[in-house]
């Protein structure tokens, strides 16, 4: 009997469609069934706590690809499905209503989920957390009664959920537990940066602040940090971060550490699935080291080199990281990974202006760089960090010069 190539997404994000449409353009002429948790078809997620958020952009316009699209791939959406078991003996997965399916060749885009915290009051009406389209469905009812709310954590996700409240017309707090804004992931000077925009822009920045408990009545209404101090709210949004989906992958047996562990081409360590997105840890080898990622740009990158892998080709990915994040009028363009920097120097003036870049360098080299309205910054530091010479720290830093000169 004739086995039917088949090919089984679970997932329905970024990756997973970047996925199928690679999969038809190199040669796949089996199935492809795409699974999700979800009942909405793949959407775009970034938007989520910007202009979806503020109401600037409706639901509508989110759809990642139109209708028509999936039905030229021939693609078979599962939606409001979870997958509970994978049985790489048998090449079935089995969804929670005990449906099996079979699968000659299977791709995990499971992504990743929010870390929640254990705080006694996190059941309470009014508390939210933003990931999926649903919850911001749910916070923008909320918010739609709010007056003062409260954001838990400073990174991206939480100032970009403050500056869209702030657009609404609601009193926004961020309770941050760390020192500064945004330590894991940028400098000082960056930090410094947001907390002033922020506090410009009406939004009340309290560092070092963690919280302990959500008091209220049914309805969220006050905050509770460890020194005793609280902040009244009518909503809560808790962002400190996601954990990768790797435990469907971990019991089938696939090598997980830090998300489930692929290599340059995708490929896990059973010959038969390939592995896409948020949810993997990878090699790049322009980084020279492992890392697992949270981009859009990496998951739709990766996902190519997946589906050549499907497909028996080898198309290895090793693409420079970049990453962007919209708050008020201000949009930050990242590339490269900062970690490990032994120096931070600006191009341009961090205490007055909305414009300028943060480079940051390793034994005389860009290794990264934090662009604040600086789109032609962002374009050279990409070239700068590639072409990997010593660099003229006191030319980078001096306006005058023209950037592109030090380029090879």
């Amino acid at each position: 009997m004739e086995v039917i190539d088949h090919v089984v997404i679970i997932g329905a994000s970024h990756a997973a469609v970047q996925l199928m449409i690679s999969l038809r353009q190199q040669g796949w002429l089996g199935g492809i069934t795409v699974i999700s948790d979800e009942l909405h078809m793949p959407y775009q997620r970034p938007p989520l706590s910007k202009a979806y958020l503020d109401g600037s952009v409706e639901e509508g316009r989110l759809a990642l690809r139109a209708p028509e699209m999936y039905e030229k791939l021939d693609a078979v959406f599962k939606l409001g499905h979870t997958v509970v078991a994978i049985d790489v003996a048998t090449n079935q997965i089995t969804l929670d209503t005990g449906e099996k399916i079979a699968y000659t060749k299977l791709a995990l885009c499971t992504g990743a989920r929010v870390r929640q915290l254990a705080l006694p009051g996190a059941e309470l009406g009014g508390v939210h957390y933003l990931r999926t389209m649903d919850d911001v469905k749910g916070i923008r009812q909320s918010a739609k009664n709010a007056k003062r709310a409260v954001i838990i954590g400073g990174g991206y996700i939480g100032l970009e959920t403050a500056a869209s409240l702030t657009k609404l017309g609601i009193k926004v707090t961020v309770l941050e537990t760390e020192s500064r804004l945004l330590k894991r992931v940028a400098s000082e000077q960056v930090s410094e940066f947001y907390k002033r925009l922020h506090e410009e822009e009406g939004v009340e920045i309290r560092l070092g602040s963690k919280v302990v408990a959500l008091q209220g009545d049914g309805q969220v209404r006050s905050v509770i940090c460890d020194d005793d101090t609280y902040s009244d709210a009518d909503m809560v949004i808790i962002g400190v971060g996601v954990i990768p989906n790797t435990e469907l992958a971990s019991e089938a047996g696939l090598v997980v550490e830090n998300g489930i562990v692929v290599d340059e081409f995708a490929q896990t360590s059973h010959p038969d699935i390939v592995a896409a997105g948020d949810c993997t840890f990878h090699p790049n080898a322009l980084l020279k080291r492992s890392l697992r990622l949270e981009s859009v740009p990496n998951a739709s990158e990766q996902a190519k080199a997946a589906a050549a892998s499907l497909c028996g080709i080898k198309k290895a990915y090793s693409e420079l990281p970049w990453f962007w994040s919209d708050q008020f009028d201000v949009k930050l363009q990242i590339v490269g990974i900062s970690q490990g920097y032994t120096e931070a120097v600006v191009r341009g003036d961090t205490s007055r202006d909305r414009s300028f870049t943060v480079f940051y360098i390793k034994d005389q080299h860009i290794i990264a760089a934090d662009c604040i309205n600086r789109p032609k910054d962002f374009m050279m530091a990409k070239k700068l960090i590639l072409q990997q010479s010593t660099i003229d720290v006191a030319a980078l830093v001096d306006e005058g010069i023209d950037i592109k000169t030090l380029i090879n």
